[in-house]
């Protein structure tokens, strides 16, 4: 039997028949569709998804990259399990999804993207936004998409649909493979009918796999936990993905090793837990910083080894440092030289602790007194970072985390992506369950923290979502909250004004780079941004987008603000000014080192000065081979 569809119907009905399945749990693959439509998709996907509203929700984005980042946001609290689609026209409108998708594709989190394309059959030729190359024919901007696309097809022939829809599901759910998938839809092969085979529009399940560790990876790995004197667990993003949370717990408790944390990977313990050490890294902690210094063995689960984590080469520096990778991707178990342990997270953890059990292995008592006081102590530095003796002055940027650390609890989201907040963040914040720090810091990719809080909120609608956002980063992308107030999506919206790029700014003058062109202020007559700071009202700009805005001046207005904002049912703004870009936020200073190249010759005294202190970090660098 067959069915006659254009392209575009068969593919909406064949999506909203796909589904995954883990653990026993089954939910749909692609939950809803976001599209900005133009006259690439206009007659194709747009009437399709009228012709199947029933089947497949849709949502009016304001922005392509910001579609993405909120179906991305979706995908992520989902745990990689659903996710939405997203479709657009030809030209800008698909060129606008190339961040958006590198983005997915760096964090391994599933999105699939249609942006429609020129004219298969080039009876029109050249179209509106059309590229022309005169060497090759086949080629439109949407190429561009293919290397931030985990799998890229151009379906230019109806019945070439069916393979290319079973491929792009089948990387969706793979949790090694998964990021953003594109099909790219030819405007005139859209709107084209078919005959299609009745079974292609049937339920699909794909299971999302669970693969145990090889016995021979973990009598190594066990081998190598109970011959350590100093292990180290680094937890990574993985862990959640896997929702490994509670087998890592157990993990953790029966071994006494300590566990920290990738921004990815931060609340996979919580903050309390006897083995929480906090972050690890460049912005990480004093307490985990000096563990993965002097560690015999680095557990590293779940995790990518960025150069964050690794503190650029320069962070585990005991001689012999071994390490042991349980990852679900062999691409990674390999990093490091490490002993690879190619497995599900969950399931790895949970047969690590039952080996180990076996053999009664635990750390020593004095390890685990050493980094308790450690811990203690840097709890201690974040009370101060937080702590505001004067309630009417104007707050530091740690204070206004502070006052959103006293308010929220297990059930508060907090997003963030870019600029000084995550380095404030991993250091100070303390994560009371597993999907409360939600922080983008695989692509660090600015404008993402309010289209993702609309994502996440659609996943989880019962839960406080709230947006932390700097001015650098409203400026680059404020249109979704016009959805968020359309839709009546509640989140709240925690926007610092500090006039500026304050955490390029501060890289910038410890590279020799002077704070030049970091602050948002009128030029002077020498050509530089050191005048008076721009006459701005964010705070006005977000009320003429229809959000309410509560405005904070003092530390005491900040906490009234913030319990205002989190018991409300709409969509809302706190606004808060904190220092300015050109001075220090009064968070702890970075705990490790991360390369950003310093000017070999200079003039100027600040470079020089930085250049010699980079060769002198540089030095400590190391290979794990």
């Amino acid at each position: 039997m067959t069915t006659r569809l254009t392209v575009a119907q068969a593919l909406v009905r064949f999506l909203a028949a796909q589904y995954t399945e883990r653990d026993g749990v089954r939910q749909r693959l692609i939950s809803a569709t976001w599209g900005i439509f133009g006259h690439g998709n206009v007659a194709g996907l747009g009437q399709a998804l009228v012709e199947y509203a029933d089947d497949m929700p849709y949502h009016q984005g304001r922005n392509e990259q910001s579609m993405v980042h909120a179906a991305v946001g979706y995908a992520r609290q989902s745990n990689r399990l659903s996710t939405h689609a997203v479709t657009t026209s030809i030209g800008p409108g698909a060129t606008n999804l190339v961040t958006g998708a590198a983005l997915a594709t760096v964090n391994r989190l599933p999105v699939l993207l249609l942006p429609g394309d020129t004219f298969a059959t080039r009876v029109a030729d050249p179209v509106l936004q059309q590229l022309e190359v005169p060497y090759a024919g086949d080629i439109s901007v949407n190429d561009c998409l293919r290397p931030v696309s985990k799998y890229f097809d151009r379906v230019t022939r109806p019945e070439a649909l069916i393979p290319a829809a079973l491929q792009a599901m089948r990387v969706l759910t793979d949790p090694v493979e998964t990021g953003a998938v594109t099909l790219a839809l030819p405007q005139d092969v859209q709107a084209e009918a078919h005959d299609w085979p009745d079974e292609f529009f049937a339920e699909r399940t794909w299971v999302v796999r669970r693969p145990g560790a090889d016995p021979t990876e973990l009598a190594e790995a066990v081998q190598a936990i109970r011959s350590a004197r100093r292990p180290l667990l680094v937890a990574g993003g993985g862990v959640h993905h896997s929702r490994a949370e509670e087998a890592l717990a157990e993990f953790a408790s029966a071994t006494g090793i300590p566990v920290a944390s990738t921004q990815a990977g931060k609340g996979s313990l919580r903050h309390d837990h006897p083995q929480d050490v906090g972050g690890v890294g460049h912005t990480g902690t004093a307490t985990a910083n000096e563990l993965a210094r002097q560690a015999d063995l680095v557990i590293g689960v779940g995790t990518r080894w960025t150069d964050f984590t690794t503190a650029s080469g320069t962070l585990f520096a005991a001689d012999g440092v071994r390490f042991l990778n349980l990852n679900i991707a062999p691409y990674d178990g390999h990093k490091l030289a490490g002993t690879p342990l190619v497995a599900d997270a969950r399931s790895a953890l949970q047969e690590l602790t039952g080996a180990l059990q076996l053999h009664a292995h635990r750390v020593t008592g004095a390890y685990v007194d050493e980094y308790t006081l450690d811990k203690e102590r840097w709890e201690q530095r974040v009370d101060a970072c937080y702590e505001a003796d004067e309630p009417d002055i104007r707050p530091t940027q740690p204070q206004v985390l502070g006052a959103l650390d006293a308010l929220v609890d297990e059930s508060d989201v907090v997003i963030n992506a870019a600029g000084s907040l995550p380095g404030d963040l991993h250091k100070l914040w303390r994560a009371r369950s597993r999907d409360q720090y939600h922080l983008e810091y695989g692509y660090s990719c600015m404008g993402y923290e309010i289209p993702a809080a609309i994502g996440v909120k659609m996943a989880a609608p019962d839960r406080n979502v709230w947006a932390l956002v700097g001015d650098g980063t409203y400026l680059m992308m404020p249109t979704e909250i016009v959805t968020a107030v359309q839709e009546g999506i509640a989140i709240k919206l925690l926007l610092i004004q500090n006039h500026g790029y304050a955490s390029i700014g501060g890289l910038s003058e410890t590279v020799g780079g002077e704070r030049f062109g970091t602050a948002y202020r009128y030029q002077s007559d020498d050509g530089t941004y050191t005048g008076a700071p721009l006459p701005v009202d964010l705070a006005a700009n977000v009320a003429s987008l229809g959000m309410r805005v509560l405005r904070a001046k003092t530390v005491r207005d900040l906490r009234a603000a913030l319990e205002e904002a989190r018991a409300a049912d709409t969509p809302t703004c706190v606004y808060v000014e904190t220092e300015t870009a050109d001075t220090v936020s009064g968070a702890p200073p970075a705990q490790a080192w991360w390369d950003v190249p310093v000017a070999e010759t200079a003039t100027r005294p600040s470079a020089v000065k930085a250049r010699e202190l980079y060769e002198r970090h540089v030095s400590t660098r190391r290979r794990h081979l």
